[in-house]
């Protein structure tokens, strides 16, 4: 109910759904009166939906201290809790981040051993996935060592199960690639990175800079929530200005339109590679259960392609899989953390 296209566009986007995903089935949470009509305009969705009624919506301009507070009957509320009691298993949503994120925390909690839970999104790249994975991208502004090694783990875990990579190779965003350069938790993560490498099962692969988010060195980029969604909104800024000045160009003459014309093929090629509704869905990791949040602007491609992801998500128990993944890096870190530690003392 919370996002911007409003349900309409849930609705369509479940149709999609619908016709990829035969064995799936939507718990739709909403206003009643309102998502009745789109429902029965939508045949093929007879019988896959079950519809729970919520009174009230979270907006874009609700606080999430608000939302924590009086978020009871909301969509979102009842969204989350299908998934606490087990009645769903992964949550999609289109709606305010924050306050999702702040609910998410409330009722479903943090797995154990998980200090901070993070946002994961996927980033255009030249991998032969076509996608990297950059996690936090928002969900905290601040991460100390610790966090970046779980971080490690959760992304890890999700590019494995998401991207079928079965050792991937991860990188701690940094300024520079050398190894002195950077804060001080900064070193203490690289260390730590470096040593659980093989309990977490990916190959590390250093610092990496901003220029490196796109590229083929690396699959999972690990920073904070600050610095990751600094660099997925420039990013997204950057896409659509160059898009913009691309289509500025290739109209500006007859002559120009005409090797539009002509290039047609290959324009909707490299429209279709950075077409950001195919990576549509940041995934929460770190929590008791798998919540997926939606670009708020999500059109019904957008959308089915966040419940796609939340399929896939669903089918390989990520949950339980990045529980086990935290638990046998973190060990490692420890001992590496205790031995930089020792180090440092008696320098």
């Amino acid at each position: 109910m919370g996002g911007d296209r409003g349900p309409a566009a849930v609705v369509a986007g479940l149709v999609l759904s619908a016709a990829e995903l035969p064995d799936a089935h939507f718990i739709l949470h909403g206003d009643q009166a309102t998502l009745s009509p789109l429902l029965s305009r939508a045949p093929t969705l007879s019988g896959r939906v079950d519809l729970r009624h919520a009174d009230r919506v979270v907006t874009m301009q609700d606080k999430p201290s608000q939302v924590m507070r009086n978020g009871q009957g909301t969509s979102m509320f009842s969204t989350i809790d299908a998934v606490k009691k087990g009645e769903a298993t992964v949550a999609v949503s289109c709606g305010n981040t924050g306050a999702l994120m702040a609910v998410s925390m409330l009722r479903l909690r943090r797995l154990p051993g998980v200090n901070r839970p993070a946002i994961a999104c996927y980033w255009p790249s030249r991998n032969p996935s076509g996608f990297n994975v950059m996690l936090d991208v928002g969900a905290d502004i601040k991460a100390e060592a610790e966090d970046l090694l779980q971080f490690a783990a959760m992304g890890t875990s999700y590019a494995r199960n998401s991207l079928n990579i079965d050792r991937p190779r991860v990188g701690l965003l940094n300024v520079g690639t050398e190894e002195h350069k950077g804060r001080a938790e900064l070193h203490a993560a690289y260390r730590q990175l470096a040593a659980a490498a093989d309990a977490g099962e990916y190959e590390f692969v250093g610092f990496v800079e901003g220029s490196d988010i796109p590229s083929d060195r690396v699959d999972v980029i690990v920073t904070d929530g600050f610095t990751g969604n600094v660099a997925l909104k420039t990013g997204e800024g950057t896409a659509k200005l160059v898009s913009t000045f691309l289509r500025e160009a290739l109209t500006s003459t007859i002559f120009a339109k005409i090797g539009a014309l002509l290039a047609m093929k290959a324009l909707k090629r490299l429209q279709a590679q950075t077409d950001p509704r195919r990576a549509n869905g940041g995934v929460f990791l770190g929590l008791n259960g798998t919540v997926v949040k939606s670009h708020g602007s999500a059109d019904a491609t957008g959308i089915a392609a966040a419940v796609r992801l939340a399929h896939q998500l669903a089918r390989a128990d990520l949950t339980g899989r990045i529980a086990a993944r935290v638990a046998s890096t973190g060990l490692a870190g420890q001992d590496a953390a205790a031995t930089g530690a020792e180090a440092e003392s008696s320098e």
